[in-house]
């Protein structure tokens, strides 16, 4: 969606639609070049009905009377099933969001079914850890991915003191690779002093790449292959690879090959000005062009989330993640000495604002209309992770006591155009479900932030019987987390977001919180790029 004006119409993927229309998402049908995708909507002239304001002034529109709509419209029919902007957003301000201090006393968890399984093997956390996640350009801007990497696995090793020779196995996750360290779980591993006979292998899966990781440590340890493994993330954005152009490539590899003088002069007279363009690095969709800000932006559009409520949960976050800071509850973190600086002991992205200040932002992805902003989306962010799993045998007969068991775990894909950051949605129903669990059962929600807007239009989602029935494929939704457990000590949105670590933070936190809050069971989630999507439950080993 392109926004022009509040008052004009604007051109819509081929179409004339209004503002009030485009803030519903009410958008004609539309070919975006993919299949498109409708459905059919029964209902009396009542139907699909929701108010909002645009222009100025409130509109209403019926998408029902089963006419033929897209995605985008059809999201907006789910608007029904809630109560109107100013009520739900009263639910999600900032005051009734304030975690209240009993949370943060260390209570005895409640007595419920553990999820052993016969015949599997029982995975767990024995600690994890990780270097502090700074803004990208900060404290790590010389420094490489293998640098940070290693700073992790060096802090697991002084925090847990494991013996380097039994560690069976290394996996570790990273999107944007430095070239000369494509396998950088290898390369962290030898610098970090684990030894040559070692495995490491790096995986890459989005924002879900230390979760890939740790699973993939689960899967080796479940299946016997491993006693040991160390799972882990890293991201460096302060020095991503700018590459020269195409044709500046293909002439540099050509004078490599070149024999003669002649030849050589020869490709060195065909250089354009052109060549030198670079070719810098987006946080994009390959398959579809659109950056997740962007994104962000149309899906906040579709659920009618306003700027409002994607500011008010986005200093909730900072401002949760600033107490938890203060109250020294983020026991995950290990100090890292950057050489030729100072030490760095916390994260740097925690700003604690007001909604006044938040509101002055200007949009940053669609604009000028926007209601993404820098303010409530996650920022770039250098750091790294690691944590430290075992066989449950294993972990006892070395005197471990565990953090947590590593439970049940799904992997969800959707489509990347229209429901790209909708992972958790897709997840949490279906690994509630292999676990044997519900919504009432889980004590710990931890889900990553990508932006404001991309968690409440998930929250949405799961609170719609409507959503459930045309897109999953459910009888019912499987309702949104309590917000009372939800992210309690910061997220993604104020902690920062190194895309390849991300995973691992949200497991030991969750850990953390459980034996803080007394909780038994946590479930853990997050979306990616390519519309992938990511769930894990997570339950406290007994104390």
């Amino acid at each position: 969606m392109r926004f022009i004006s509040p008052q004009n119409p604007f051109r819509c993927f081929g179409k004339r639609v209004t503002l009030g229309q485009a803030a519903l998402g009410m958008a004609p049908e539309y070919d975006s070049g993919r299949r498109q995708r409708t459905s059919r909507a029964g209902g009396g002239a009542s139907a699909c009905q929701a108010r909002v304001g645009g222009a100025g002034r409130s509109t209403r529109r019926c998408c029902g009377r089963g006419e033929d709509f897209n995605m985008t419209s059809m999201l907006t029919c789910a608007v029904r099933t809630f109560p109107a902007a100013s009520a739900w957003a009263a639910r999600f301000s900032v005051r009734s969001l304030s975690c209240s201090p009993q949370l943060h006393t260390a209570v005895q968890p409640k007595s419920k079914k553990t999820l052993t399984k016969n015949g599997v093997k029982n995975v767990v956390v024995v600690d994890g850890v990780r270097i502090p996640f700074l803004q990208s350009g900060t404290s790590y801007a010389d420094l490489m991915p293998h640098d940070l990497a290693r700073a992790a696995l060096q802090g697991l090793l002084h925090r847990t003191d494991v013996p380097k020779e039994v560690v069976d196995y290394i996996v570790f996750g990273i999107v944007i690779q430095e070239v000369k360290t494509s396998n950088v779980a290898r390369e962290a591993a030898l610098g970090a002093g684990f030894s040559d006979k070692t495995p490491a292998h790096t995986v890459t899966m989005a924002c879900i790449s230390s979760n890939q990781a740790m699973t993939t440590g689960v899967g080796l340890i479940a299946s016997g292959q491993s006693d040991v493994v160390v799972a882990g993330g890293v991201e460096l954005m302060s020095d991503v690879p700018i590459r020269h152009s195409r044709k500046m490539r293909k002439t540099m590899l050509g004078l490599t090959r070149a024999k003669t003088l002649g030849q050589r002069l020869s490709l060195i007279s065909r250089i354009r000005p052109d060549y030198f363009s670079p070719e810098l690095p987006a946080v994009a969709e390959f398959s579809t062009s659109e950056t997740m800000g962007h994104s962000a932006d149309r899906l906040a559009a579709a659920f009618a989330i306003s700027r409002l409520e994607q500011d008010e949960y986005a200093l909730r976050s900072h401002s949760l993640a600033k107490k938890a800071q203060d109250e020294g509850l983020l026991t995950d973190l290990v100090a890292f000495k950057v050489p030729g600086k100072d030490t760095v002991v916390r994260d740097n992205g925690v700003r604690p604002s007001s909604l006044e200040q938040m509101g002055k932002l200007k949009a940053a992805f669609v604009k000028p209309y926007g209601t993404v902003t820098a303010a409530n989306s996650s920022f770039l962010t250098d750091g790294a992770s690691a944590v430290l799993l075992m066989s449950e045998e294993k972990a006892l007969a070395m005197g471990y006591k565990p953090k947590a068991y590593l439970r049940d775990f799904v992997y969800v894909s959707q489509d990347p155009k229209d429901q790209l950051l909708l992972g958790p949605t897709y997840a949490t129903p279906k690994v509630l479900e292999k676990a044997g669990l519900t919504m009432a059962d889980i004590d710990v929600f931890e889900f990553h932030e990508a932006f404001a807007g991309q968690i409440l239009a998930n929250m949405k989602a799961m609170e719609s019987d409507w959503f459930a029935q045309n897109y999953m494929g459910r009888k019912s939704k499987v309702g949104a987390p309590a917000l009372e457990k939800f992210n309690n000590w910061g997220g993604s949105l104020s902690l920062g977001h190194p895309f390849g670590a991300t995973g691992c933070r949200l497991v030991m936190t969750a850990a953390h919180r459980l034996k803080k809050e007394g909780g038994q069971y946590g479930l853990v989630a997050a979306c990616a790029a390519g519309g992938q999507g990511h769930g894990m439950i997570v339950e406290l080993y007994p104390q």
